[in-house]
C-alpha cells in the first residue's frame, strides 16, 4: 500500500481489530480515534490513540493532531444484533452511524492538506427485503428503518465529497469470522449438533469471509477510480438452507433442526424481520468490474479456511 497514515474509527470491533493487525503487519501508521482511550499510554496495539466525541459541536479539541492523514477508514456504529430494537435503541443505531459519519467527514474536509480518500462502512441492509431479485450497486434502496438508516449513513459523508475527498461506501454483507459477528454466535449451537435452517430457509444470505474484507478495504484505499457504493460481499450468495448445510459439513455436524419464523419474531422482534429473515441476493459488481479477485468466492471453501486458521 502507498498510504502513509490512516485515520481509523471503530478499531475495537471485529473488522477494526483485524484491520489494525493487517496494517501494522505492513508497517502502516495508524491514528485511532476513540471516545475513550485504552488504559495506559496513548500508543497501543490499535496505533496512536486520540480522543474524539462525534456527538459534540467540536468533535476534537485539536484537529491539527490528525493533519498529515492520507486516508481514513470509518467503521464506527452500534451493533445491530446487541439487543431488541426498541425505539431508543433504534435511535442509538441511527445516531451512532449518521452523527459520527457527518462529524468525521466534516473534520476531514477541514484538514490541510486533505486526505485523498474516506472509506466508510455501510451495509447491504440499504436494499431491504427483495426476495429473489439480484441486487447490484445500481439497485435502489428499500423501505423501512434499516434501508432508511443506511441511506442517511451514506449521505452523511457529503462534507468530505464536497471537499474533493474520494468517498467509498462499503456496503457490508454478513462478515464471516469465528472471532465475532453472526458466525461466532452460531458456532457453539452448530458444534453441539443443534444447528438448522432459520425460517423458510429460502432467504438469501450475502456473505464475505473476513480475510477478503481486509483485502477489499486495502483495494478501496488504493484504487483511485473506485468511489461511491461498493457491495462488500462474495460473488456467490446462498440461501439460508444452503448456508446451514455448508456450515454443518465444515463442522461435521448434523443440521436437522429448524427454527420457525414466528419463533424468531417473538424472540427478536423487528430485528428478526430486518436481518435474519430478510432476503438480499447481492452481487459485488463494482469490485469485480474494477479487477478485484476474491480469495474465497465459494462459501464452503471460505468456511473451511477460516475455521481451520490458527
Amino acid at each position: 500500500m502507498t498510504t502513509d497514515q490512516i485515520l481509523l474509527t471503530g478499531s475495537s470491533g471485529l473488522i477494526g481489530t483485524s484491520l489494525v493487525r493487517t496494517l501494522r503487519g505492513k508497517r502502516i501508521s495508524i491514528i485511532s480515534l476513540r471516545r475513550r482511550l485504552s488504559p495506559g499510554a496513548a500508543v497501543s496495539d490499535a496505533g496512536f490513540q486520540l480522543l474524539w466525541d462525534p456527538y459534540a459541536a467540536a468533535p476534537m479539541r485539536r484537529p491539527q493532531e490528525i493533519e498529515g492523514t492520507t486516508a481514513a477508514v470509518h467503521l464506527s456504529g452500534a451493533n445491530l444484533a446487541d439487543r431488541r430494537w426498541s425505539s431508543s435503541y433504534k435511535r442509538e443505531l441511527q445516531e451512532s452511524r449518521v452523527k459520527s459519519t457527518r462529524a468525521l467527514a466534516t473534520l476531514l474536509a477541514g484538514l490541510q492538506p486533505k486526505p485523498a480518500v474516506l472509506v466508510c462502512a455501510s451495509a447491504i441492509g440499504i436494499y431491504g427485503e427483495r426476495g429473489e431479485e439480484l441486487l447490484t450497486e445500481t439497485s435502489g434502496p428499500g423501505s423501512g428503518f434499516l434501508p432508511e438508516m443506511c441511506l442517511a449513513w451514506e449521505r452523511a459523508t457529503q462534507p468530505a465529497s464536497d471537499a474533493g475527498i474520494r468517498v467509498v461506501h462499503l456496503r457490508f454483507g454478513v462478515v464471516l469470522s469465528p472471532e465475532g459477528g453472526a458466525l461466532a454466535k452460531m458456532l457453539p449451537v452448530f458444534r453441539a449438533g443443534l444447528g438448522g435452517q432459520l425460517g423458510s430457509g429460502r432467504q438469501w444470505i450475502s456473505w464475505v469471509a473476513l480475510p477478503d474484507v481486509m483485502r477489499v478495504i486495502e483495494f478501496a484505499l488504493e484504487t483511485a477510480s473506485l468511489a461511491g457504493p461498493v457491495n462488500l460481499v462474495a460473488p456467490n450468495p446462498v440461501t439460508n438452507l444452503e448456508f446451514t448445510g455448508c456450515l454443518g459439513r465444515a463442522l461435521h455436524r448434523p443440521t436437522l433442526l429448524r427454527v420457525p419464523a414466528f419463533a424468531l419474531r417473538v424472540a427478536l422482534g423487528e430485528m428478526a424481520e430486518a436481518t435474519i429473515l430478510r432476503s438480499e441476493r447481492v452481487l459485488p459488481t463494482r469490485l469485480c468490474s474494477s479487477g478485484f479477485e476474491f480469495q474465497y468466492p465459494a462459501l464452503e471453501d471460505g468456511l473451511r479456511a477460516i475455521l481451520t486458521q490458527p
